[in-house]
């Protein structure tokens, strides 16, 4: 499974890509094809993606959820993910396009700035490269291949962002990762996956549901801790995935202190 999704009229290159192998592409106002790469896609958000569109959009994540995203269940793990919700117009176009560009490029999804690349895996450990792998996304439309600018792939994923990205998701990824080595016959029940949301997802309810809920007197979490992800959204989101991972598969390093009534605690907050 790759973070990239692609749209119907995408060819995936059937090629391995290594993180120093080189390519050319460039894609930039002048080019005939620029922004049509918009258009009948289909991105997966990763949850870093939604704090900063959120947040560049000046709404809750409530709100941006409901407005912006469809839910959508993966494939092999049966765990909700979020994709762009795309225009009701003729060519499918993500609602931040306009002729002249992205209303929201400096917070741009990971998908968009990985394009044209696609990743072979959702895990990004440190010290993984060797086990990560790269494609080209081709798209019949996109000039871009045809301009001069080289790059190594390690190279284009600094300057587009995704390492940053990557490393913020890595949580959330590891989580989809686990999961996709259950038995399939192992399904989460549905409070369970209401809860993968949330922490995932809607992280502006996750944090209510840490501050305005009995969750600190059921969890023993140091001060500096709470601090951080009081103020630190990032923080906050990292929290929440070693948080899943710690209630979804029982890991040995606990942090917290587990108490079973956090289901029920759980459905006090929908």
């Amino acid at each position: 499974m790759s973070q990239n999704e692609t749209g119907n009229n995408a060819r995936i290159t059937p090629v391995k890509l290594g993180i120093d192998t080189k390519f050319k592409f460039e894609c930039h106002k002048n080019i005939s094809c620029f922004t049509k790469c918009c258009r009948g896609i289909d991105i997966m958000l990763t949850p870093y993606d939604i704090v900063r569109l959120k947040n560049h959009l000046e709404l809750s994540s409530e709100e941006f959820l409901a407005i912006y995203t469809e839910p959508k269940l993966l494939e092999k793990t049966d765990l909700p993910v979020v994709t762009l919700k795309l225009l009701d117009d003729d060519i499918k176009s993500c609602p931040f396009v306009r002729d002249d560009g992205c209303l929201v490029y400096q917070n741009r999804p990971t998908t968009c700035r990985y394009y044209p690349l696609g990743v072979g895996t959702l895990s990004h450990k440190e010290g993984a490269d060797e086990d990560e792998f790269y494609f080209f996304i081709n798209e019949p439309h996109c000039k871009g291949f045809e301009e001069e600018k080289e790059w190594t792939v390690r190279e284009w994923r600094k300057d587009q962002g995704v390492d940053i990205h990557d490393k913020i998701n890595e949580g959330w990824a590891n989580l989809i990762v686990l999961k996709r080595s259950f038995p399939q016959n192992i399904k989460f029940s549905e409070k369970a996956k209401q809860m993968f949301f949330m922490g995932c997802y809607n992280i502006d309810k996750f944090r209510k549901f840490i501050f305005e809920s009995s969750f600190l007197k059921m969890y023993t979490i140091d001060d500096e801790t709470i601090e951080n992800i009081k103020n630190d959204e990032v923080a906050l989101l990292e929290f929440a995935f070693s948080w899943l991972r710690d209630v979804f598969f029982n890991k040995e390093e606990k942090i917290y202190k587990v108490n079973e009534n956090i289901v029920e605690e759980r459905k006090k907050t929908t």
